[in-house]
Parts: structure tokens; sequence; C-alpha cells
């Protein structure tokens, strides 16, 4: 499988292709005690990408006008307890769950994956790395599904490279509930190597069948541990995130 970058320039005001301020989906990036990539987050999609984008802080409880929700990376709270476990009991937690019964996109990063596990609203939990130490560095992922609003624009059998930073990332689920994910083709992303080689030297986290991120049943809800709004510009000398969130953009347009 070949590696393939998906680095895309920095759109700016007179950008005259198909993504312009105003006439795409409106994103909420909710702010916990505690995140630290809602910035980041933001900037992709309302200084890159020029989509309409609020924060909303963790007390509201309305997402009424909005398309879709980042929950970012950070340490909710300070992550006292377990990772994402206060957070889950925050006021916006239930207009988020509602959101997402109505068909609204949710898309959890990090601890945000984490998060949406504590609130039931994906299944599994994020456990220590099996290192028991921080990973920050850049790994590889493979796209496992192309039809998903996050990974649309991704081109075929390209092998993302993108940061994780995490002290909690190692996914976990009863063997059961992994059959029902790769059953059902729920499983989004996969750590691998360079070449798209499945090694568990590459699964530097312990994940469970080195999943890396996954859906809901209706696909709405999507949550993973790595970070492509911190590579999403070439200024940064690798922009493969952009298309995670070029999908993004391009699928609430089209629904």
């Amino acid at each position: 499988m070949p590696r393939g970058h998906v680095a895309e320039p920095c759109r700016r005001e007179d950008d005259s292709d198909a993504i312009k301020r105003g006439d795409g989906m409106k994103t909420a990036v909710v702010v916990f005690p505690g995140s630290n990539c809602d910035h980041d987050a933001y900037h992709v999609l309302k200084h890159v990408l020029q989509q309409p984008t609020e924060f909303v802080w963790h007390k509201e409880t309305s997402l009424a006008g909005f398309d879709t929700v980042i929950l970012p990376g950070g340490f909710a709270h300070g992550d006292y307890l377990r990772c994402g476990a206060i957070a889950r009991f925050s006021p916006i937690m239930e207009a988020v769950a509602a959101h997402a019964k109505r068909g609204g996109v949710v898309v959890g990063i990090c601890n945000g994956f984490q998060v949406l596990t504590e609130a039931g609203m994906l299944p599994g939990a994020l456990l220590r790395n099996r290192t028991l130490s921080f990973l920050c560095r850049d790994v590889y992922l493979a796209v496992e599904r192309r039809d998903t609003v996050v990974t649309s624009a991704v081109p075929e059998g390209a092998i993302l490279t993108v940061p994780v930073g995490h002290g909690e990332g190692n996914y976990f689920a009863e063997p059961d509930v992994l059959d029902r994910l790769e059953g059902e083709g729920r499983v989004v992303f996969r750590y691998v190597g360079p070449a798209g080689e499945r090694d568990d030297r590459y699964n530097f986290n312990g994940s469970a069948r080195a999943i890396a991120g996954i859906m809901n049943e209706t696909g709405n809800v999507i949550g993973f541990m790595p970070h492509p709004e911190r590579n999403a510009e070439r200024v940064l000398g690798n922009a493969d995130g952009l298309a995670v969130f070029t999908s993004l953009v391009a699928g609430r347009r089209a629904a």
C-alpha cells in the first residue's frame, strides 16, 4: 500500500475554489476546562477552510443552529477520576447526545474520543498506554473506510501521518464488541506501518486490534485518538490532517 501525503496549501480569503466562507456547515467546538486543542480545531475550520465556527462553553445547554460538533483534545477537568469521566456530566453533553440522536455529526478527537466513550456514545474505553508513559509522536494511519464523514477526501490507498499526544490512548473493548465493530465496518482508522503493514510495533499505545478510531452504528458519531488538527497546513511540514476536515466539510454540505 503506497504512502501518500494529503497536503494542501492554507486557504485564503480570495480562494475561488468550492470551499468559501459561509456556504458550508456551522460547527461548534466545545470547550471544557482543560481543553487545549480547541483553538487548533477552530483555526482549521474557521481560517483554513473558512467555515462558520464558534466556541461553545461546556456549561451551555443548547447546540441549536449547529450542524457539526467537535469535542477537542486536551485534559477536560484535568482528567481527574478518569479521562472524560467528569466532562461526560457537563451540561453541554445532554445537547451533544440529542444532536447526535437527530443525526447531527459529532467528532471526538483524543480527549473528545474519551468523553464519547465515557458518555456511552461510542463503545469501549481508553486505557493507559501499554508503555505507561505519555506518547507524543507521529503515527501512521490506515483508513479502513473512505465513505465516512471524516475520510471521504482521503485518496485511495493513502497512509496518513498524523501526530498523537496522549497518556490514555490504549483502546479497549470486549472481544464480542470488537468483533461487532469489525463486522459492521465501524473501524475508521487503524495504526499501521509507513507502507500500511499491520505490525504490532507500530501499535504504539497497545490498542486492541490496533484500532485508532471508530464510529457509531449510524456513522454520525466518530472518535479517534490522533490529532489531524495539528497538521492541517503545509507550513507545519505535513498537511495530512487536512483531509479529515475537508471530508467533514464536504460531507456536511452534501447531507
